[in-house]
């Protein structure tokens, strides 16, 4: 992608055509080279769509939990990943409902960060 209009809008368009829902979404405008963080309901949908449209694209596995919703429990998870030597590289909360706030994050170690967290 380029740091230019319409860019935003042909991501999503090309996901859109494809009814792909965007759970979450955000820029990166400022590196080198700029890209979108983009997390979806359908992994392999969304692939089909970029390719599909000459987009081209890395994908990241995430790691979903689920928080209650009230000030410090982000923390909690930050502290647990720390203490296991876990490095967050992206994170996203995806919504709240019920008390309950959903977050997503990559990490550079998936399987230590899910023994961390019991998931």
């Amino acid at each position: 992608m380029q740091d230019r209009p319409g860019e935003l809008a042909r991501v999503t368009e090309a996901l859109a055509a494809n009814a792909v829902n965007i759970k979450a979404i955000t820029s990166e405008i400022g590196n080198t080279p700029p890209f979108y963080r983009v997390v979806t309901n359908d992994v392999n949908t969304t692939r089909k769509a970029l390719e599909t449209s000459g987009l081209a694209y890395d994908e990241n596995e995430i790691l979903a939990a689920e928080l209650i919703d009230r000030p410090g429990e982000l923390a909690k998870v930050a502290r647990r990943l720390t203490r296991g030597n876990v490095n967050v590289t992206s994170i996203y909360i995806l919504g709240s409902t019920n008390g309950k706030t959903q977050i997503a994050m990559t990490v550079d170690n998936l399987p230590r960060a899910k023994q961390l967290l019991k998931l």
